[in-house]
């Protein structure tokens, strides 16, 4: 989503880092370049204005003028300020003292509402939490059998009813607390504009359910006009957080930069992929990094742990130490990297290599082949690699639908990267070699 603005930035800094000195007019011009970067992002004129303003004062201070390295300073002061702009701190969710806590799911129609309602359920009950999914919105028929269906999905369940939204609202609150269920997760009608109507429908839901948070969905493609649909709303209902959608798609990043300047709420979630357990934590500092071209190490130390157990992780590190790798490993560390998310994503977060491996394409489609091949050979063969002959290579490439040489490549990688791990556990720094998987 940040693409665009993080290259411009990434590209203005680079050029404040590599001069020994700063002085006024150098930063003044930069401070230029950084605002006319983020008004092509989309963000509120009146947070831009703000935000170079703070930036500039902070950058001809006496810390930065007689830094040593006053070019990291500015980077450090712009990293800090982004960070502000969108929330200093993440903020999660706020449970009730006595369950079940309510969460009310507010927003326009098309915004990813109904989705964004199955993807928290999904993450809530990973953190050990009872969801129940309740379908209000009785504008738009569809919109109950899509929450149905994805309730099926992620195996948690939905309460449904006919005529009332309010009443249907207040009914599913009643029976999720008498089946001991301390999360109810209310999926509200949007209208494809504000209206009247919406406002005193979502008013009365709010006063029969009570509830404990009540968060905005907005849909980031949308850009500025999502920060006028944020404003709207906090004249009407007042909302808790926000929930970003569809982060992982082209938009300049307006709304991210803006709606928690603008409204003064928090953005709570950002959902980064279609898939169901694509939701996260929406964490300022991460982001800023991710901007400015630092990386996001912590966040993918999360989805690491999150894809494996810790019996599996204790496992995968005691056979690196032993030099081992086979086909079973492989396959379980292929799976992790696909629980994970897409192989963009995550060299995205990896500090310095999301600029360097920008226009390498990753083809997400290499990982499905090498599972296919692995899962062509016989666990035998997964488990003694040593075995598979000229025979079983043909037969293991016609059953995965892949070529002999594929095969070959994908066990040439394996043979690598254990050489690689002997080499490590050793205490030696191996040289890297070009390993790739089938092509």
């Amino acid at each position: 989503m940040f693409d665009a603005l993080g290259d411009k930035l990434q590209s203005i800094l680079g050029g404040l880092r590599s001069r020994g000195k700063l002085d006024e007019e150098t930063i003044s011009k930069a401070m230029r370049e950084i605002r006319l970067a983020l008004l092509e992002a989309d963000v509120n004129l009146a947070v831009v204005k703000e935000f170079t303003a703070t930036v500039k004062e902070r950058a001809l201070g006496q810390e930065v003028l007689k830094s040593l390295t006053p070019g990291q300073q500015v980077v450090k002061i712009v990293h800090e300020e982004l960070t502000h702009v969108m929330g200093d701190a993440d903020s999660r969710i706020a449970f009730a003292g006595r369950p079940p806590t309510v969460i009310l799911l507010v927003g326009l129609q098309g915004s990813g509402k109904t989705t964004a309602a199955a993807k928290l359920a999904l993450m809530l009950r990973k953190e050990k939490k009872s969801p129940v999914l309740v379908a209000a919105d009785l504008q738009r028929p569809a919109a109950i059998a899509q929450l149905e269906q994805l309730g099926k999905q992620i195996q948690i369940p939905v309460f449904t009813g006919q005529g009332d939204p309010v009443e249907v609202a207040r009914a599913g609150v009643e029976q999720a607390a008498s089946q001991g269920r301390d999360v109810v997760i209310v999926d509200t009608a949007g209208r494809l504009q504000i209206d009247e109507e919406l406002m005193e429908e979502l008013a009365a839901i709010h006063k029969a359910v009570k509830p404990t948070n009540v968060l905005l969905v907005l849909d980031s493609m949308t850009g500025q006009q999502a920060v006028d649909v944020a404003v709207a709303f906090q004249e009407s209902v007042a909302f808790d957080g926000v929930v970003l959608t569809k982060l992982d798609g082209d938009a300049r990043g307006g709304a991210a930069l803006s709606v928690r300047a603008v409204t003064g709420r928090p953005i709570k979630f950002a959902s980064v992929g279609e898939k169901l357990d694509q939701l996260e934590v929406f964490h300022p500092d991460r982001m800023a990094s991710r901007i400015l071209g630092m990386g996001d190490v912590m966040t993918l130390i999360e989805k690491a742990e999150a894809a494996a157990t810790e019996d599996e992780q204790r496992e995968m590190e005691a056979r690196v130490m032993a030099g081992e790798l086979n086909f079973d490993d492989f396959l379980t560390s292929y799976r992790m990297m696909r629980k994970m998310g897409s192989a963009k994503s995550l060299i995205s977060m990896i500090p310095g290599m999301g600029k360097q491996l920008k226009d390498v394409d990753v083809d997400e489609r290499e990982l499905a082949r090498v599972e296919a091949i692995i899962l062509s050979m016989t666990p035998r063969e997964r488990k003694l690699p040593h075995v598979i002959d000229g025979s079983r290579r043909q037969r293991i490439a016609k059953g995965s639908g892949t070529t002999v040489q594929q095969v070959n490549q994908l066990l040439n990688a394996r043979k690598q990267m254990q050489k690689m791990m002997k080499q490590l556990s050793k205490g030696k720094m191996p040289a890297l070699p070009g390993m790739a998987g089938p092509r």
